[in-house]
C-alpha cells in the first residue's frame, strides 16, 4: 500500500498516513504545518516519524503539499527548512515562491 496523504484544514497540517504492517491498517506517519493568509501559504514545520524514517516519505509529504499549493494557485513561504531544502532539489517548485521573496529562501 502506497503513503496518502491529505490536507487537515482543521489542523492547518497536510498529514502523511502510511501502512504500519501486511494487514494495510494505516498510521499517521507525518505531517507538513501551514499558515494560510490570503493568497499564501507558509510551510512552518515538517516532522516524519523516525519509524518511517529513510523511505522517502518526506519527499511525498512534501511534494503533496506543494502540488495542493499549485493546485490552488498560492504562493508559498518555506519557512520550514525540510519544505526549503526540498524545493532547493526540485526547482520546478520554485516558481510557487514569490520572485521578491525567493532571495530571501536560497532561491
Amino acid at each position: 500500500m502506497a503513503a496518502r496523504v491529505a490536507d487537515n484544514p482543521a489542523m492547518s497540517r497536510f498529514e502523511l498516513f502510511d501502512a504500519v504492517d501486511e494487514s494495510g491498517e494505516e498510521e499517521l506517519a507525518g505531517f507538513a504545518e501551514y499558515h494560510l493568509y490570503g493568497n499564501e501559504m507558509a510551510f512552518i514545520h515538517t516532522e516524519v516519524d523516525p519509524r518511517f524514517g529513510g523511505r522517502g516519505l518526506g519527499g511525498v509529504l512534501a511534494r503533496a503539499g506543494l502540488d495542493a499549493a499549485r493546485d490552488r494557485e498560492l504562493r508559498v513561504l518555506p519557512f520550514c527548512p525540510f519544505i526549503r531544502g526540498w524545493i532547493g532539489k526540485h526547482p520546478e517548485y520554485v516558481e510557487l515562491v514569490p520572485e521578491g521573496q525567493r532571495a530571501r529562501f536560497g532561491f
